[in-house]
This record gives C-alpha cells, structure tokens and sequence, in this order.
C-alpha cells in the first residue's frame, strides 16, 4: 500500500519514537573511580548523562558501554557538566567522539581557572579539549532554567530543574518550609574551589524526587536550605562530594529528608564520617548504596556488602559495575538494583 508522503513520514517517527520508549525512568549511577557519571533515561528514550568522569579513556568507555549496551542508548541527548573539575567535565570531549552529544549544559565556563589561586596555565591546557568538543548547542544553565524532556503522552509529569549555579539559588516556593535549627551548625572555612559553584539539579517525575547537587559544600548547602527549604523533601539523594567530609551538611540531609542515598565514591575517596552521621540524622533514611567499598582504615564507614556495587580494592582491574535505579511509569515506586551483587529493593515514593 502506497502512503501519502506525510502520512509515511509521520509512521517512521511514530515508529522510531516507539522503539525508544520504555516503561520506566532510569537512572545508572557508572563507576569513574570516585568522579561524577550519572545517566539519565526517560520513559521516552531521553538521555540526560550528569558529569563525565576523567579524562584518560577509562571512564568514557565505561560511559559508553552502560548508555549503549545496558541502556540501549545511540545517542546522549543531554549532557550536563556541574562544575569545572576534571573528574566531572574530564571525559566529556573522549565521550563526545564515541557518541553524539545534543545539548551540552553547564553553568559558563571560563578564561580563567574556576579555581582561585590554582595555575592558570594548567586550567588553559585542561579546559581545552572541553572547549573545542563537537557537540551539537551549548546552554549555559542558570538558577530556574529547566532541561526540555520530552513526556510521554499520557504520562506523569517529568522535570529536570536548575536550582542553583555559582553559588546562586531559587527563591523559596511561596509555600517553602522552614528548615528548624538554621544557624545551630557551624560553617567552615569559605570554599575556593568550583566545588561551592555547581549546578544543583532536581529531577521530578510525578512524585518522585531526585536530587544532585554535585559537589556543592558545606556553607552553600545550609544556604539552599536555610532559612527556607527550596529543594524540598526527595526520595532520593545523590550524596554531595562522593561523600568527603566538606559537604553533606546535617541541615541540608534533615531538610531533603531522603529515603534513599547513593554515594558515587571511590574505594579511597568519600564515604565520610561526617557524610554518615549526617546521613543517619534525616529521618525518612532507609538505605545507602555505593559504587565502591571503601577500603581505607576506616572501612566501618561502609553500607551492607549487598548494597556496594564494586567490592574490595579493585584497582585497575575494576569490573566497574554500576548500581540502577527504575521509576515505575507512575512514579509511585522506585527500584534500586545492584546487578554485581544480585540486590534488589523496591521503595514507595511517599506523598506530596
């Protein structure tokens, strides 16, 4: 049967939208040995990929692999850099090349180094495969703005918003509560580093919540959330920092209240005492995950051994196994799944 030029036009991207579709959200935490590696997919097939690991190779083959062989990817959509570190911008150029690359968001990079005080020359010579990285539109994200993902017909709302970048916030929601206790921790020394300028994200699909701020710390943490909660109460938590004792503010954790953490953390870096502690003082918490054991002295900061995506010290020879989490396409539940472990545990999205 002959098809009117329209009509056959309008199946092929019926078809090829289909074949994209799926029935959950997902989100694959990818092991970069303690940088940052996120991957989004919609229920449409959308990809959002938050930081791309190091530079070097490694951590953009093992990128690629997740978003192609797991999550049936041929493209990252979006990608979203939160700050100008190399292991969370590092691999975006190597990936850049083994993939295509829609949209590149960041928070404006710029001549000179993010970091105060750090050499200038280095920055130069670091930042410049980033710079020159084909990728198809380049977005600078503000406090506010949105990633545009495409929702299913039909289905629940999804949202990827900016909450915050260079150390600017959201204003509060007229109806934001307030976070008790605001003043009764003490701030830090003020951060030099990049680390105090990430893009904080927050990720809504129907009820469920998502949260990661990068590695945003300790004094601009209690910023976001005092005196008035603009993140909200999440599901789920992206632990700040990998899990390093300059972030994870116990007021921060007490306001976002999540029920489930993931530490995307090295075998010698994250995973804190201070990230635990706080941590254990919000009060919805019912798991913690990580990507790697930690096998530093102090090895008692560790969640259960079936919750650990990459156990012992792996080294080079890291089987880099990720840990996955599946929204259900109503947004009510979500599933954490640990596939090197065989772990799997399912959590209601609570009630707004």
């Amino acid at each position: 049967m002959n098809l009117p030029r329209t009509t056959a036009l309008l199946s092929i991207f019926t078809l090829a939208f289909t074949a994209g579709a799926r029935d959950t959200l997902d989100i694959y935490w990818i092991d970069s040995e303690g940088g940052g590696s996120t991957l989004v997919v919609t229920p449409a097939g959308e990809s959002v990929l938050i930081d791309t690991g190091n530079p070097g190779g490694r951590d953009a083959a093992r990128i690629h692999k997740v978003a192609t062989e797991t999550a049936g990817l041929k493209r990252l959509d979006h990608v979203v850099i939160t700050h100008f570190h190399i292991d969370h911008f590092g691999g975006l150029a190597e990936l850049a090349r083994m993939m295509p690359v829609g949209a590149l968001y960041d928070k404006g990079i710029t001549e000179e180094s993010p970091d105060s005080g750090r050499n200038q020359a280095r920055w130069a010579l670091t930042s410049r495969p980033y710079r020159d990285a084909p990728v198809e539109k380049r977005v600078v994200l503000k406090p506010g703005d949105t990633v545009p993902l495409r929702r299913v017909e039909g289905g629940v709302p999804l949202s990827l918003r900016c909450l915050g970048a260079n150390q600017e916030f959201i204003p509060p929601a007229a109806d934001a509560p307030a976070t008790p206790d605001c003043g009764s921790v003490p701030d830090k020394e003020p951060d030099l580093s990049d680390n105090a300028n990430s893009v904080v994200l927050l990720l809504g699909f129907g009820g469920f919540r998502f949260f990661d701020g990068g590695d945003l710390t300790w004094n601009l943490e209690a910023r976001l959330v005092c005196p008035l909660n603009r993140a909200g109460r999440v599901d789920l938590y992206q632990v700040n920092h990998h899990g390093l004792d300059s972030s994870n503010h116990p007021l921060l954790l007490r306001a976002l209240d999540p029920v489930v953490a993931v530490f995307n953390n090295g075998p010698r870096k994250g995973t804190s005492q201070t990230a635990f502690d706080s941590l254990r003082g919000a009060p919805s918490l019912k798991a913690i995950y990580q990507v790697h054991e930690n096998v530093r002295e102090d090895r008692h900061n560790n969640t259960e051994k079936e919750r650990i995506a990459n156990a012992g010290d792996t080294g080079e020879g890291c089987a880099a196994h990720f840990i996955h989490c599946a929204v259900s396409a109503d947004g009510g539940s979500y599933t954490l799944h640990v596939p090197a472990t065989g772990h799997r545990e399912t959590f209601q999205t609570r009630a707004r």
